[in-house]
């Protein structure tokens, strides 16, 4: 007769291990990037107004791309808030 063999739960044996790619976007990244997108959409249609040579496709459109491809858009990347357990512990080592 064959021997009955015990089958080993294999989720107890595996941690849970936090994944290193969680979200760490808050409210205020999504609405820096929603900022971003609209100038950068503003910009498009600013340089599409007018003649080639206007002033909106000239000056204000690069402008509002400028602003929003090299400063808003990598503001909301890399924005974030400072822990208030970092502060707590300078708090506490300076007493």
């Amino acid at each position: 007769m064959a021997k009955k063999i015990k089958k080993k739960n294999v989720k107890a044996t595996t941690k849970s291990l936090p994944s290193p790619f969680n979200i760490y976007w808050e409210r205020t990244n999504y609405v820096l990037f929603g900022l971003g997108l609209l100038l950068i959409v503003l910009g498009f249609y600013f340089m599409g107004q007018g003649n080639w040579d206007s002033t909106s496709s000239l000056v204000v459109s690069p402008i509002f791309l400028f602003l929003g491809f090299v400063i808003v858009i990598p503001a909301s990347i890399f924005y974030r808030k400072k822990s208030k357990v970092i502060n707590n512990d300078i708090a506490k080592t300076e007493q």
